[in-house]
């Protein structure tokens, strides 16, 4: 399901308060757990993942990790009383799997119950939608359709001079990088169309948020610079 644009998987029970989802592999099995694709639209690009090391009994509330954004740094709680059967190493060396694929690669962590319920003691994702949806309009949470490599926020500036800096810092990408791209000029909807064809780069998402416009641009390899990359030009 997509509540407010972010997903949420049915199968997934949700400790909201932390943000986290716990997936029951079967009678006996460990769960896999991870973050909620709110926290991780929140926060934007996650840049460092640290485990903290122990094995025995974790308590419920624990820090297993801490997670490092680019505007959020924080715990990942274990979500009951259990064993940590499982650390998600392929984290440390790409963090940007929280964004990217947070019910898949990115998993968290795979834990052993103390208890060994047979099913979480928390809501199901269904259960949990509407407050979740309270929570992101509050937070006022953007749901992507992918992760930000770069956020470029370009308030006050003219369309012209804008897309300089958008040659500019798509230059400096890979080839299937992400930019978040916020304007405020009223001629963008336009413009932003244009540059995308001359450009050979595309536009995945456009949306507006009152005066701000938002534009999630993926750089494609054949993507060509349009505007002169000159600011005194």
């Amino acid at each position: 399901m997509e509540v407010e644009g972010c997903v949420l998987p049915d199968e997934a029970y949700v400790d909201l308060e932390n943000d986290v989802w716990i997936r029951s592999e079967g009678p006996g099995a460990p769960w896999t757990v991870g973050i909620l694709a709110s926290l991780a639209s929140l926060a934007g690009r996650f840049v460092s993942v640290r485990f903290r090391p122990g094995e025995g009994l974790w308590k419920r509330g624990q820090s297993l990790a801490t997670l490092e954004s680019t505007r959020f740094i924080g715990p990942f709680r274990v979500p009951v009383d259990a064993r940590v059967m499982a650390r998600n190493e392929a984290l440390a060396q790409r963090p940007k799997l929280l964004n990217d694929e947070p019910y898949a690669a990115g998993w968290v962590a795979r834990i052993l119950p103390e208890n060994d319920p047979e099913h979480p003691p928390y809501p199901r994702a269904v259960e949990v939608a509407e407050e979740l949806r309270r929570k992101i309009r509050a937070l006022r949470i953007h749901c992507y359709p992918a992760a930000p490599d770069l956020e470029l926020y370009e308030i006050g500036s003219e369309c012209s001079a804008t897309l300089t800096r958008l040659d500019e810092e798509i230059a400096r990408l890979e080839p299937r990088d992400v930019i978040l791209l916020v304007v405020d000029d009223p001629t963008a909807p336009i413009e932003l169309v244009r540059w995308e064809r001359q450009s050979g780069n595309r536009i995945l998402y456009q949306g507006r948020d009152g005066e701000l416009y938002q534009y999630l641009i993926r750089k494609e390899p054949a993507s060509r610079p349009v505007q002169k990359t000159s600011r005194g030009s």
